[in-house]
């Protein structure tokens, strides 16, 4: 298992980490991912570097189906058993549940997520697949307001465990990325018992 020390936003020497794990035989398609995660405190700061050949972003809703979609992902799991899963596809679209597994799913309030700060390259506006040689970067802040079922006040000092994920379901290469390995039969993000560790310094 991966383990990961994530460091306060206001420190500059954290490293990008790789989301670079094919775990599927028939989903080889690797993009070159690559993520940074630091914390102040009160929010948890992401930024995801992408290259890749297709690009898509469909979907505009909030809560809807934005994995089919250029896609990264950020899972994490305050106790070991409940987990929150934070998808964002390329144009910034939001994706936020909370549970014991994939079909154990309550979304939080689209109101609290409208509290995550998202930029990206690409911009906010819809489209259709593009084919290329693209390279893109999004950056999220995630307040701990988005944990509406943990009572976390303050990340220092928190231990967790989490995975990084890039997807796109809809696009013309499929493709299933991973930080830390997931060993299943077929491609699932959603199995806490292989998220890596992290710690908040």
């Amino acid at each position: 298992m991966k383990k990961l020390k994530v460091k306060r936003s206001d420190n500059n020497n954290q490293d990008f980490q790789l989301i670079d794990i094919v775990n599927w035989k028939d989903f080889t398609f690797k993009p070159e991912v690559s993520f940074q995660i630091t914390h102040s405190g009160k929010t948890i700061n992401l930024k995801y570097k992408v290259k890749e050949k297709y690009i898509l972003a469909k979907e505009t809703q909030t809560n809807g189906e934005v994995y089919k979609d250029s896609c990264v992902e950020f899972f994490i799991s305050f106790d070991g058993k409940n987990y929150y899963n934070f998808e964002f596809n390329c144009i910034g679209t939001i994706h936020l549940a909370y549970g014991t597994g994939r079909k154990n799913r309550v979304f939080v309030d689209p109101e609290i997520i409208k509290e995550i700060e998202i930029i990206s390259s690409l911009g906010n506006q819809p489209f259709e697949e593009r084919k290329g040689n693209f390279e893109w970067v999004l950056e999220a802040r995630i307040p701990v307001s988005c944990f509406t079922f943990d009572k976390i006040i303050n990340l220092s000092g928190i231990k967790a465990t989490a995975n990084f994920y890039k997807c796109g379901d809809g696009t013309s290469e499929p493709h299933y990325v991973t930080w830390n390995p997931v060993n299943s039969e077929n491609p699932d993000y959603h199995r806490p018992e292989f998220f890596g560790g992290v710690k908040f310094e």
